[in-house]
């Protein structure tokens, strides 16, 4: 599996479709939660699924859109996509919308990619990053009386409403840290974790070290990532 390459496909893939993506971001339907789901969300899952499919033999895919946990089995190589984290944002004309996609081969984590495509911002495994120092934590969006405990620990504090915005952010040091003390799917986080992982950060999932390994796709986790570079001072 070259997995740059193959990330780097799907990256050039939706950059190439962003008008077409956009041009669906006000066709809005209700899940049965309450959250929304474009055409564009549906377009994208499609357009990578078909993609991986043509360059990894006997692929597993979960998508968000499409996950099935009745007829899930796991197999020899798994990729697992967010086609549009942030819908809520990306329906309300916001651009902290993002792609998260991660590959697995044999267990074993080949790689993983975070894109930003209206923001034009990228991290993928391999990527050598100048890290930023910040203070900012960055928390969930789906409320709990944890975050509002946190807030008043903390100098300064963001709430964006998009998973990969925000892992993207903690992994790079933008963000100090992030909290979702409420929970979301592996779709939303597990690509995320990984790069966290690979640029330094501590990260929790349900309150324990997380060491990397395969998140299931039917329950939600808990996370906490904190980079550990030194803050600014202030």
């Amino acid at each position: 599996m070259d997995t740059r390459n193959l990330l780097s496909g799907v990256s050039e893939l939706v950059m190439a479709d962003l008008p077409s993506i956009c041009a669906r971001r006000f066709d809005v339907r209700w899940k049965a939660d309450g959250s929304p789901v474009t055409s564009a969300d549906l377009m994208v899952e499609e357009r990578v699924r078909a993609y991986l499919a043509q360059h990894i033999a006997d692929l597993t895919f979960i998508g968000e859109e499409s996950f099935d946990p009745a007829s899930f089995k796991s197999g020899r190589a798994i990729a697992l996509l967010d086609p549009i984290d942030g819908t809520e944002n990306f329906c309300s004309g916001l651009k902290e919308w993002g792609v998260s996609l991660g590959l697995w081969l044999d267990g074993q984590h080949q790689g993983s990619m975070l894109l930003l495509p209206e923001l034009n911002e990228r991290l993928m495994t391999g990527d050598k990053i100048q890290h930023i120092k910040s203070r900012i934590t960055g928390f969930s969006s789906s409320f709990s009386e944890g975050i509002i405990t946190q807030m008043r620990a903390v100098p300064e504090s963001r709430i964006l409403g998009c998973a990969v915005y925000n892992i993207y952010n903690v992994a790079r040091g933008a963000f100090s840290r992030f909290s979702n003390p409420k929970g979301a799917y592996a779709w939303d986080l597990l690509p995320g974790l990984m790069l966290a992982l690979e640029q330094g950060c501590e990260v929790l999932v349900d309150e324990e070290i997380f060491d990397g390994r395969f998140l299931e796709p039917h329950r939600r986790y808990r996370v906490d990532i904190r980079h550990r570079h030194d803050l600014h001072p202030g």
